[in-house]
């Protein structure tokens, strides 16, 4: 699944950190999902959507 994660954390200028503190995850989870190693819980998705005002689509792109 591709994202735009990064894109969305610069919009807020915020580090991999920082938000991994508001996610409550680690900044290595924030890292993995950044880089596409890595797919969040759906929890997780919804979570950062609500964090970034937006829906989880702006953030993540489904890809078959």
């Amino acid at each position: 699944m591709k994202n735009n994660l990064k894109v969305w954390r610069a919009k807020k200028d915020i580090t991999q950190e920082q938000l991994a503190n508001e996610m409550e995850v680690t900044r290595q989870t924030i890292n993995s999902i950044e880089r596409g190693k890595y797919d969040p819980s759906i929890k997780l998705a919804f979570k950062m959507a609500r964090f970034f005002g937006c829906s989880i689509e702006d953030i993540f792109v489904y890809e078959e």
